[in-house]
């Protein structure tokens, strides 16, 4: 089995043919696209996308700490006291 291809373009090359960019990810492969000379995005298979961001947990559980209990929180409670609007 061959590895993926790679193909890094400028945003002027890819602008102008885009169809080619296409086809290397329609391929399998990735192509990186620079901005002045940096890498500024990536055009991946939708296969690739779906692989890199598919999760199975909720939001709860991806925000979630696991290890927060060891973390020890040593502060002062904030006292907030209500005066008339006239003082």
């Amino acid at each position: 089995m061959g590895h993926a291809q790679i193909k890094t373009v400028t945003s002027r090359e890819f602008v102008h043919n885009v169809s080619a960019a296409k086809r290397v990810a329609s391929e399998g492969g990735t192509v990186i696209i620079t901005d002045r000379g940096e890498p500024s995005l990536a055009l991946i298979p939708i296969a690739e996308y779906r692989r890199l961001t598919k999760t199975d947990k909720s939001l709860v559980e991806l925000l979630r700490m696991p290890d927060a209990d060891a973390i020890e929180f040593d502060f002062e409670p904030v006292a907030i006291k209500a005066r008339d609007i006239d003082e």
